[in-house]
C-alpha cells in the first residue's frame, strides 16, 4: 500500500510540507509527519514558521531513517510539568503555564533575571527578551545535522521578520546556507524571546507577520506541479466566545491562523487567472507571437497543478489561550495522536484523486478531524 501511494505521488509533482507556528501545539504536525513516513511518503521540501521550522529542521536536517527518532528525542525534551499530570486534567492548566513561564524549559528556553528587574533594563538588542534561547540552540546542534540539511536532500525554507523594516524574510536552502540561527530566528517570539542578527540584520519570529508560510510554495519561481500539506495549529473556525477566558482564547486561534481564508481565496483566483491565460493563448495565431510584448505577457500563463491539503488541528478538552505553552506529556501525547489519526485517514481518502476543471490550478481540500469538508470554493471532481 505504501509503495504505491508513494508511487502514485510522483504524478502530482513535489510534496510540500507547511508547518503553521504555534509552540507546544507543534507536536500536531509531529504526528502529521510520523503518518506520512510510515506510508512511505517523504518530503521533497519543508516550510515552517516558529515549532513549524523547528519541526522542519528535523526533518530536513536528518536522513529519512533517523528523522521520526529524531523528532521523538526533541518532543521528549520539551515535556514539562510532570508533576501536574493527574486526573485532575484541564484544572491544572494554570499550573503547568505558571511553572513554565516561571522556571522555562530546560531544552528550550530560560528565564533572562535581568528582563524581569525592569522593562527598561538596558539589555542589547540580542538579549532583549524575558527568556533565553541559548538551551534551544544546544538542542539544535544535538539533533539536526546542519550538514546534511545544505546538501539539498530536502529543500527548507523557514520565515522571519526582520525587526527594523516589519517585512517576511524566507529563508531558503537553494539560496542560502541555513545554521540553527535562521531556526531559532524563525522561532524569537517578543517579548518572550530575544531576536536573532544574521548578517547585520535583526530578525523576530515570522508569526508576527505571517504565520501561515504557504505563500512560500505559491510565488516560487519556476512553479512546479505540487501536493501541499499545509498544517494549521490555530482553528480559524470557532465558536462564539461567552466569557472573557473564551474571548482570549478565540482571539488567539485568529491572530494565529493568519488570515489562511484570505490567502486562499487569492491564491486560487491567481491561479485560475493564470490557466485562464493559458487557454487564451492556445487561441490567438500563432504570428501574434513574434510580438515581444505577446510573448512576456506570455509568461503570466501556467499550466502548472497544486493540491493543497488542509490538515487542521482540532481543539482539546478544556485547552485555552495558554495552550501554545502547554509542554505536558498528556498535551503532547494527544497532539502527537491526533495528527497521526487525521493524516492517516485522509492518505486513506486521497482527495486529490479524480478529474478537475482544467482551469482551476490550485484545488483546496480541507480536512478537519480526518474528515473532509467543503470550504472556500474548494474545487469538486468532475466526471471523466
Amino acid at each position: 500500500m505504501a509503495k504505491q501511494l508513494r508511487s502514485e505521488l510522483k504524478d502530482y509533482g513535489q510534496t510540500v510540507l507547511v508547518f503553521q507556528g504555534g509552540g507546544a501545539l507543534g507536536a500536531y504536525q509531529a504526528g502529521v509527519y510520523q503518518a506520512l513516513h510510515e506510508a512511505g511518503i517523504e518530503p521533497d521540501w519543508v516550510i515552517g514558521t516558529s515549532i513549524g521550522a523547528i519541526n522542519a529542521a528535523l526533518i530536513a536536517g536528518n536522513s529519512a531513517d533517523n528523522r521520526l527518532e529524531r523528532m521523538q528525542a526533541f518532543w521528549q525534551r520539551m515535556e514539562h510539568g510532570h508533576i501536574f499530570e493527574t486526573q485532575l486534567g484541564a484544572w491544572l492548566s494554570p499550573l503547568r503555564t505558571i511553572s513554565a513561564i516561571a522556571g522555562g524549559i530546560p531544552a528550550f528556553f530560560a528565564p533572562n533575571p535581568f528582563a524581569f528587574l525592569s522593562p527598561f533594563s538596558q539589555l542589547g538588542a540580542e538579549s532583549a527578551g524575558y527568556y533565553s534561547t541559548e538551551p534551544l540552540k544546544a538542542t539544535l546542534r544535538d539533533l539536526v545535522d546542519f550538514q546534511l540539511l545544505n546538501e539539498g536532500h530536502c529543500r527548507i525554507t523557514v520565515g522571519a521578520a526582520n525587526v527594523q523594516t516589519g517585512e517576511m524574510c524566507y529563508f531558503d536552502s537553494n539560496k542560502t546556507r541555513i545554521d540553527e540561527r535562521h531556526i531559532m530566528a524563525s522561532g524569537a517570539l517578543p517579548p518572550a524571546f530575544p531576536a536573532v542578527r544574521i548578517d547585520d540584520e535583526l530578525y523576530w519570529d515570522g508569526g508576527i507577520v505571517s504565520n501561515t508560510p504557504v505563500e512560500a510554495v505559491f510565488d516560487d519561481e519556476p512553479r512546479r506541479d505540487s501536493l501541499v500539506f499545509a498544517v494549521h495549529l490555530w482553528n480559524p473556525h470557532g465558536p462564539e466566545p461567552e466569557n472573557i477566558w473564551q474571548v482570549m482564547n478565540r482571539q488567539k486561534d485568529i491572530q494565529y491562523a493568519s488570515r489562511a481564508a484570505s490567502h486562499i481565496r487569492r491564491q486560487r483566483q491567481i491561479h485560475r487567472l493564470r490557466h485562464v491565460i493559458n487557454e487564451l493563448g492556445k487561441l490567438v495565431p500563432a504570428q501574434v507571437f513574434k510580438d515581444a510584448n505577446a510573448e512576456d505577457l506570455m509568461h503570466y500563463a501556467c499550466q502548472t497543478r497544486m493540491h493543497v491539503v488542509r490538515l487542521l488541528a482540532p481543539a482539546l478538552n478544556g485547552e485555552d489561550h495558554s495552550k501554545d505553552v502547554d509542554f505536558s506529556p498528556s498535551s503532547i501525547k494527544e497532539r502527537w495522536e491526533a495528527g497521526y489519526v487525521h493524516t492517516s485517514e485522509t492518505l486513506n481518502q486521497a482527495p486529490w484523486r479524480g478529474n478537475f476543471d482544467p482551469l482551476e490550478g490550485f484545488i483546496l481540500h480541507e480536512a478537519m478531524g480526518g474528515e473532509l469538508v467543503d470550504v472556500i470554493g474548494s474545487a469538486k471532481p468532475v466526471p471523466a
